[in-house]
């Protein structure tokens, strides 16, 4: 599958290969590899804390985009005020948390009566569930892609030296890697990151201290769906808004978690920018080659460590 942040499209002929032409196409990779590397975290943390494999992943991707949109353009007419709209920025918070609230939803009634069964029977249920979400948005706002616009203070380009970038590109990359890294710290370097870490090798033992692992969980899934909604919100005036954007992108991103390590949230987020810039370089070097870079890389990477880069061998 083609990068789609991409302004070469797979198939055409080689381009000539300017210094501009190299750096612009590293930077959409890179712009690209930071949208990897926020679902693919949020992926890791509910694989590696809560041995869910969570197909719905791509669609509250692509939930957070569409509230992102109604709320732009939507939501003042259906209320009555043709005016009013709900800016990005409050878009960046509410989506996500209603994304997220929605998720821990399905973990309360859906998922916890699957822990004790193979991890088979919570990826089916959360691929049925993703395919009722992708087709009640297609039934309520049909396939076409809805446009988006991005905060007036980030429209317009910056010129960086070797090219003009958007300056909505530039506060994604830094937003994501900031994200990205409070994310890891989080999870890595705090105490709640320990408890987290305790309560999926032994509950009940964390249980005894007084704390509630059921709730832990839930707010766990949580925190995971939410980091695909702010890809979302973020993606949103980039990508065009439509029902099947999160799926386009969910096989690029399990690969991601693959390479990197199942349920290692650092090695998800480096192999996230990795991979987005290797998919950007490819399009200026062999543009043929760049809707199957990816998946050539995850079997090398497994065929030298079956557990993935940043994973632990059983």
């Amino acid at each position: 599958m083609p990068l789609p942040f991409s302004s070469i499209p797979a198939g055409a002929a080689m381009p000539d290969i300017t210094l501009q032409a190299f750096m612009a196409q590293l930077t959409i990779g890179l712009i690209g590899g930071c949208f990897y590397a926020l679902l693919s975290m949020g992926l890791a943390i509910i694989f590696g804390l809560l041995n869910i494999i969570n197909f719905t992943h791509g669609a509250q991707f692509m939930m957070a985009a569409f509230l992102a949109w109604i709320g732009l353009t939507q939501i003042g007419p259906w209320l009555g005020y043709p005016d009013f709209q709900v800016s990005f920025w409050v878009a960046l918070v509410l989506a996500p948390l209603c994304v997220a609230v929605f998720g821990m939803a399905i973990e309360r009634l859906l998922l916890a009566r699957l822990y004790h069964l193979d991890h088979l029977y919570g990826l089916l249920l959360t691929f049925g569930v993703a395919l009722v979400m992708e087709g009640g948005f297609r039934y309520a706002f049909g396939v076409s892609g809805q446009g988006y616009e991005p905060p007036e203070i980030l429209q317009g380009p910056v010129d960086v030296g070797f090219m003009l970038l958007p300056k909505y590109r530039i506060f994604v990359v830094v937003a994501s890697l900031l994200i990205c890294f409070g994310t890891w710290f989080l999870f890595e370097r705090t105490k709640l990151g320990a408890y987290l870490r305790a309560g999926t090798e032994n509950p009940r033992l964390l249980q005894a201290f007084g704390i509630n692992v059921p709730v832990m969980i839930t707010l766990t899934y949580g925190f995971g769906v939410a980091l695909a909604g702010i890809a979302g919100v973020l993606a949103a005036p980039i990508m065009q808004v439509t029902p099947l954007m999160g799926g386009n992108l969910l096989n690029i991103v399990f690969a991601v978690v693959v390479i990197g390590g199942l349920g290692s949230i650092l090695g998800s987020m480096l192999t996230g920018l990795a991979l987005g810039l290797i998919e950007g370089l490819t399009k200026v070097v062999y543009p043929e080659a760049s809707t199957v870079v990816v998946f050539v890389i995850m079997a090398l990477a497994l065929l030298v460590r079956p557990a993935g880069l940043f994973g632990r061998d059983v």
